[in-house]
This record gives structure tokens, C-alpha cells and sequence, in this order.
């Protein structure tokens, strides 16, 4: 029968009864059990398979599933044998007691929202567990106990409820408990984003040492989640887990679909023509040894709408917590998204464990949570030795073309580019008709607007304002103008280095552009005119414009603008 190559279905019970199109990846159930690892946290960016590689664990192992072999028949698990002939894994099918929820829902700015949230998912465990009241396993008071856990409850009472849960249940089947957790750090995300990690951070570990590491009800146990949030955060009491992130060899081709996975599907839907076109836009995700890994969200997409590109993996999420990183970041951040956007790569340190305290403050904390993210990729690694013992030291670049269009969208964003009455289309508007009053009343405009939002990161400074701006500003005109501009930043010409430099793509249509800031200095400088008036001269004295002369472009074709800020207040120079 024809496979369906349907969307949205995360559950391993509906794909395989529903014949929904899949890649076989119960693969996975070998390695894990054959690790046997008490448990294991498994990061992998959103939408490569975790929660559906869960639910194939849970319709393998959970006694729920008892005599439901048939959803694994023809695949590979049921077809491993041992040496004597004998099918080595049936046997297990549908034989322990599993517990599997989720915190993926989990989306809100108010802690107290989070927690009810979670004490609601809690409860709804105890529901589906309800016939554990009809028994005589649980005491008077552990019935009592049972219907006390509601939406709600104390966090006291939340902090012990799954360890209580394993406890009554592994007492009524006589075996220990199989735990599956999906999007474990989703909360913490939300906690970060809204200012109440260090609440969460409590709740959190009190919450993860008690189901994980002194629960003796416990069998084994697998949390998955889009980072390795650090141990001295929630997972400090947790040494006996095992963390396998996206650099780690362990499970490596089970979440996400192989190149060959790729093709494989594009022939059989009849897109095989655009294999090329494919992997310019998707490939470039790299777990362990493996290079080539798609988001299966994108490729099921594109076979979907029938060979249809577009941003299908960056469009399943707001990326608010990205987009604050970005537009809140260091000057150096913004330069580094400079270099991102036009096809290059940097270096960086990077610790797979993110420190969510630090990621206002370090860059390399950034780059660690988009390379988990899976927004960055590894393009090369300097490897430890027994003479090296540093950081590790990686070389990285944006994913693919899906991450680049994303990024570019996420800055138009912040100027509301495209919006065609914004203050920053007009401004740019005046900017190539050479309109300096209109550039500075909506620069102006702009600055007012932005400011803010650029600088809400808690060690943002007064001084930092204008270099935070200029750099966003930046990139602004980067994503804006691509095509009719290049356009660089910070760049040697002549004896220094400017600022910005717009140089056209026609030169006969456009003409080019050099740019420099200047924060005004009240001791040394009257007005914002003269501050103006001396990024001009600047731009004068270090002959920026020896570059764009070298390349042909006529001195009369040249314009040159001094920007000076005041707080949040801007004049525009020019020459």
C-alpha cells in the first residue's frame, strides 16, 4: 500500500496505523537498549524526531502496548536476531510500565503560569494511571494522596508527584518503570525569556533529582530537549546521566533523516529532478559523524506542496529566544551575524552545556545555544590532545539556506523593513535621494524605536546604545539593499578603518556610500554638528573613499554622512 506522506503526526501508533509515510528508525531501540544507560538526555534541535523517536519507545516497551507487535512488523527492531535464529527483541515488546509525557506546551511569561502548567501535566498522569485507586496496592493515605494531585497543587507536592507515581505503579506491576520526558527545557526557555530562571531553576532541579536519581522505581529513563542546559543549573544531584548532544556519536542517525534517507523519499514521491536544489536549501546539520542530516519537517513539507522551497523549519516557531539573543547582543555579536549573512564562517568556544545566566554576557554562550539550536553549524573543530587541553575551538557558519533567509527576515524584523510607511524606508528612501533633512528626521524616528529593544539585555550600558545600534542598523541595510548594494562594515580603505561603506552593484544607476558614527562628547564637543562635522573630517583625513576610487567609481559619485548620537538623539552630517 502507498504511503501517505502526511504532516504534523508525532505519534508512532497513528504513522504506522495510519500508514503515514515513514523512515525507519527503530534502529534506535537496539542501540539504546544495548547501551543501558540508567538514563539519558538527548538534545537535538526542534523538529528532528524526539518526541516521535519517544513514542516509538513507549509503543515498544510500555505494557500498554502488550500484543500491539504489529505496528513493528517489517521493520528493523523485529527483525534482529540472535546467532541461533532467534528473533532477539519481540520478547520485549510491550513489557514494562512507562510513564511518557511532555512539556512542550508549556509556553508562558509568568512563572506561576509555568508551574501550574506543569503541576496540570502532573495531574494528568494520575489520571491515566486511575486505575491504581481500584486496587489494593496503595494504603488509605496514598488514595488520599493520589486524588489530591490536582492543577495547581503545591510545588512541594508537584516536586515528589512522578517519583510517587513510579513508586505506586512498579507496586502494582511488580517491575520498575520505564520515565520518557520530551522538551524537558522548554520551560526553562520560557523562565529565561521572561526573567524567573532562578525560580525555575529551584523548582526545576528539586524536581529533576527526584524523578531521575533517588527514584529506586525508576528502570531507565530518557529526557530529550533542544540543549544541554549546564549541570550546576538543574541537573547538579543527575550523575548518573548520560547526555548525548548533536556532536556526540551515540544515536546519530536516528533523529533527522540521512542524505540517502533524502533522496530516497524524493524519488518515491516523484521530486527526485530537484535533489540538488534540496540540499542547497536544507542539508547541513551535522550530528556526530554524520554530515549530511535534513530536518525531516522541511523535507516532508517540500514533498507536500510538490517541490515547493521556503523556510518550512524556521516558519514553526517565533525563534523569540534567537531573535532576543540577536537583537540584544554585543556589538561583536551583531558584527559576527554581519559575516553570517554574507556567507562566511568565524571561530568560537564552545561549551555544549548553555549557562543561561551567561548568555547576556558571553558571546560564546550565544553561539553555543544556536549551534544546539541547530541554527549554526560546524564547518571544522580543532581536536584536544594529551599537549592540548583547552576549550575546543570550532569553526562555524549559518546551517543552510533555510537558516539565512530566516536570519534575514528576523532582522527586517526588528526596522519593520518592508512595511512600506516604517520609519526606515523612508529613511532609506532619503538616503539615495540625498535628502538629509528627511534622513535626519527619521533616523531619528528609527532610534527612538530601536534603542530600546536593542539594549534590554541586563548588561547593556549607556555607553554600549549608539555601537549596538550602528551594528544593527547595519545589518538592516544589509538584508535590505543585498542586490543592489554591497555593503561592508568596519573595513580597512585608505589610512583606517570605516564604518560603512555602501558600494552599488550599477554603478551608472546607484551612487556609493560611506558612513561614519560618532558618539558625541559633551567636554570636547559643543553640538551634535560638530561631533557630525568630525566624522566627516575623519572620513577626510583617512581617505576612505581610496577603495571605492581604486574600483572605478567616479570622486562626484561618492557620498559622504557623519551620524552623531546623543542618548537617543541623532544628527546626519554630510559632504
Amino acid at each position: 500500500m502507498k504511503q501517505t506522506f502526511g504532516m504534523g503526526y508525532q505519534s508512532f501508533r497513528e504513522i504506522r496505523t495510519e500508514n503515514i509515510f515513514y523512515i525507519d528508525k527503530t534502529g534506535f531501540i537496539k542501540e539504546w537498549w544495548e547501551y543501558a544507560d540508567k538514563v539519558t538526555l538527548i538534545t537535538r534541535p526542534r523538529r528532528f524526531g524526539k518526541t516521535l523517536n519517544l513514542s516509538t519507545l513507549e509503543c515498544f516497551f510500555s505494557n500498554q502496548y502488550a500484543d500491539r507487535g504489529d505496528l513493528f512488523e517489517g521493520l528493523s527492531i523485529w527483525n534482529e536476531k540472535e546467532p541461533n535464529g532467534e528473533y532477539k527483541y519481540r520478547q520485549l515488546q510491550g513489557t514494562f510500565p512507562t510513564i511518557f509525557f511532555s512539556f512542550a506546551r508549556i509556553k508562558s511569561a509568568k512563572y506561576e503560569d509555568i508551574e501550574y502548567a506543569v503541576t496540570k501535566i502532573i495531574a494528568e498522569l494520575y489520571e491515566q494511571n486511575r486505575y491504581l485507586l481500584e486496587s489494593d496496592i496503595l494504603s488509605e493515605n496514598e488514595k488520599n494522596y493520589f486524588k489530591e494531585i490536582k492543577a495547581g497543587m503545591d510545588k512541594k507536592v508537584a516536586v515528589d508527584a512522578v517519583y510517587s507515581l513510579t513508586d505506586f505503579i512498579s507496586r502494582y506491576y511488580n517491575k520498575d518503570v520505564m520515565i520518557l520526558l520530551d522538551e524537558y527545557d522548554t520551560p526553562m526557555q520560557e523562565a529565561w525569556l521572561s526573567g524567573n530562571w532562578d525560580k525555575a531553576v529551584d523548582f526545576f532541579r528539586s524536581f529533576f533529582n527526584a524523578t531521575f536519581k533517588t527514584n529506586p522505581h525508576l528502570y531507565r529513563g530518557v529526557i530529550t530537549g533542544i540543549t544541554r542546559i549546564s549541570k550546576e543549573s538543574i541537573f547538579s544531584d543527575l550523575n548518573n546521566l548520560e547526555v548525548v548532544t548533536t556532536t556526540s556519536e551515540k544515536y546519530a542517525a536516528y533523529f533527522g533523516f540521512t542524505e540517502e534517507e533524502v533522496f530516497q523519499a524524493l524519488d518515491q514521491s516523484g521530486l527526485g529532478e530537484h535533489k540538488q536544489g534540496v540540499k542547497q536549501w536544507y542539508d547541513g546539520f551535522t550530528f556526530g559523524a554524520y554530515k549530511d542530516i535534513y530536518n525531516p519537517w522541511s523535507i516532508l513539507s517540500f514533498i507536500s506542496k510538490k517541490g515547493k522551497y521556503n523556510t518550512y523549519w524556521a516558519d514553526t516557531s517565533s525563534n523569540e529566544l534567537v531573535n532576543s539573543l540577536m537583537r540584544t547582543g554585543t556589538a561583536h555579536t551583531k558584527q559576527v551575524v554581519e559575516n553570517l549573512l554574507l556567507g562566511k564562517s568565524f571561530n568560537a568556544i564552545i561549551d555544549e552545556q548553555i549557562v543561561f545566566q551567561y548568555l547576556d554576557e558571553s558571546s560564546n554562550a550565544v553561539w553555543s545555544l544556536l549551534l544546539a539550536a541547530g541554527y549554526l553549524k560546524v564547518a571544522a573543530c580543532e581536536e584536544l590532545t594529551a599537549e592540548r587541553m583547552d576549550a575546543l575551538h570550532y569553526t562555524l557558519m549559518l546551517t543552510n539556506r533555510e537558516v539565512l533567509l530566516m536570519f534575514r527576515k528576523m532582522v527586517k524584523g526588528w526596522f519593520r523593513i518592508d512595511e512600506e510607511d516604517s520609519a526606515y524606508n523612508n529613511f532609506v528612501k532619503a538616503l539615495l535621494l540625498d535628502d538629509v533633512d528627511a534622513m535626519n528626521e527619521f533616523i531619528n524616528k528609527i532610534a527612538l524605536q530601536s534603542f530600546s529593544s536593542f539594549d534590554v539585555a541586563k548588561n547593556a550600558s549607556d555607553m554600549d546604545e549608539p555601537e549596538r545600534f550602528y551594528h544593527g542598523f547595519v545589518l538592516g541595510l544589509m538584508v535590505d539593499l543585498e542586490g543592489r548594494f554591497v555593503i561592508n562594515s568596519n573595513k580597512e580603505s585608505g589610512f583606517g578603518r570605516y564604518d560603512i561603506m555602501l558600494k552599488p552593484l550599477n554603478k551608472e544607476k546607484d551612487n556609493a556610500y560611506i558612513i561614519e558614527f560618532k558618539v558625541h562628547k559633551p567636554n570636547k564637543e559643543k553640538d551634535l554638528k560638530e561631533t557630525a562635522g568630525n566624522a566627516l573630517a575623519q572620513i577626510e583625513e583617512k581617505k576612505y573613499e581610496t577603495q571605492l576610487l581604486a574600483e572605478g567609481i567616479k570622486r562626484e559619485h561618492i557620498r559622504k554622512y557623519g551620524f552623531a548620537f546623543q542618548g537617543k538623539t541623532c544628527f546626519i552630517g554630510s559632504m
